[in-house]
């Protein structure tokens, strides 16, 4: 359907929760399109900053962000993912952009940045506090040259039904996409529990959502139904960052090592092209695991470059 459609449909109801009601009833109806790539799939590695929370977090930090940029170039990475967190609250641009010019030194592009935030907010001051984060991080997004910002949903507050959650996290996403949009940043929603616990949840919102800019992050091991790798081909095709974990956990069993090789294949299948970035979560140090990680994606991604993926 149209997107003046879609926009129609949603500004016709009664509220956005029940715009949201609809969607999920009908979803053929209403369902935003995949991203529509035609040509062979090209996927770049990249690796997040939260792969070394344990350090970067550490009191008092054993690693900042300049060197994790040096492990990253060790390592002939394509790119970085510098994570909010581990930037100080008052950053400016003059800390920004010695850490652009820092990576682009050596060789490296900001493959996109990451936010933790909560829309799941009725309107007031909590949620104009949560709004002027997002903005505030499309900005250093901008500064940074990161064409892409990790941005989650939320979480319900005690009480409060999902599909009313939700309706209010499309209220915000909507409030910050035109800016985003402004500042040439994609807002790219990640599947991370919440009221995004599944892929049907987060079909839910993405279809409810209409905008250029908009699209999944597609984070591997944040699925916990009893096949993961279905729903991550579920979402695939509206991926426009992804973010790959080493384990994977099916409903009702413990963690186990993601297969590494049918992941990269959905991608390709789907046609994915951009930043496949390693987001290192397991229990082993991630001093010593990283790199091996890295040359199994690597390999990966080079075995099937130029494949041109599903018809």
């Amino acid at each position: 359907m149209a997107p003046s459609t879609r926009r129609a449909f949603l500004s016709q109801s009664l509220s956005a929760s029940a715009a949201l009601g609809v969607l999920a009833s009908n979803n053929q109806a209403h369902a935003i399109p995949p991203i529509g790539r035609k040509r062979p799939s090209h996927m770049k590695l990249s690796l997040a900053a939260y792969s070394y929370h344990r350090l970067l977090s550490a009191k008092p930090p054993t690693m900042d962000l300049f060197q994790f940029v040096d492990l990253a170039a060790d390592m002939g990475l394509d790119a970085v993912e510098p994570t909010s967190y581990y930037f100080p609250p008052d950053v400016d641009a003059h800390s920004l952009n010695r850490l652009k010019l820092h990576a682009f030194k050596l060789g490296l592009d900001i493959s996109g940045t990451a936010v933790g935030n909560n829309f799941c907010k009725p309107p007031g001051a909590e949620r104009d506090k949560e709004i002027a984060h997002v903005r505030r991080w499309i900005d250093h997004a901008a500064a940074l040259d990161a064409p892409v910002i990790r941005v989650f949903a939320g979480t319900a507050p005690r009480g409060v039904e999902t599909e009313r959650a939700a309706a209010w996290a499309v209220e915000s996403m909507n409030a910050v996409l035109p800016y985003a949009a402004e500042k040439g940043i994609m807002l790219a929603l990640e599947n991370h529990g919440g009221i995004t616990t599944g892929s049907e949840q987060l079909m839910a919102l993405v279809k409810a959502i209409d905008a250029p800019n908009f699209g999944v992050n597609l984070d591997t091991g944040n699925f916990r139904g009893p096949d993961p790798y279905a729903e991550m081909a579920e979402l695939a095709p509206y991926a426009v960052n992804v973010q790959v974990k080493t384990e994977i956990t099916r409903a009702g069993k413990p963690k186990e090592e993601a297969d590494l090789k049918r992941e990269i294949e959905i991608l390709r299948a789907a046609r994915y092209s951009g930043y496949v970035v390693l987001e290192y979560e397991a229990r082993e140090d991630p001093l010593r695991a990283i790199p091996g990680h890295i040359r199994t994606l690597r390999a990966l991604l080079s075995a099937g470059a130029g494949s041109a993926g599903a018809p």
